[in-house]
């Protein structure tokens, strides 16, 4: 034992290590709170996304076929469902010899109470691979 090291000393440290307790709960908590206001976000443009693939795979089978405006309302009524910002103009379809090429931009407002942003999305899908 460090006969140099008084009692009073110790007792000092042990406030330390409670600050540090703090310091971690305070970065954890705004970690969750972040995690919180923007994995939705995400979540649903990736779901909008995956709509979108489908649609553009399945836009012109089965009888009759649809027409742009079909598809545009369909892509709308999705991203409405999911709390996405979009509106008709946004939309972008076009369609030409067999092929359907859809697009779709549209911002955010990321709200972190001390942080704001605008992120900007772009989701975009066709069927050439097909």
């Amino acid at each position: 034992m460090n006969a140099s090291r008084s009692p009073l000393a110790r007792g000092r440290e042990r406030g330390g290590s409670k600050l540090n307790l703090v310091f971690t709960l305070f970065i954890l908590g705004a970690m969750a709170f972040a995690g919180i206001k923007i994995v939705p976000i995400y979540l649903a443009n990736y779901q909008l996304q995956d709509s979108v693939e489908s649609e553009s795979r399945f836009a012109l089978t089965g009888y009759p076929k649809r027409s742009v405006e079909d598809i545009r309302s369909d892509i709308l009524k999705k991203a409405q469902e999911l709390g996405i910002p979009a509106k008709p103009e946004d939309i972008h379809v076009e369609v030409s010899n067999g092929s359907v090429d859809i697009g779709l931009d549209y911002s955010v407002l990321i709200d972190l109470s001390v942080y704001q942003w605008n992120k900007q999305f772009h989701v975009h899908a066709d069927n050439h691979t097909i």
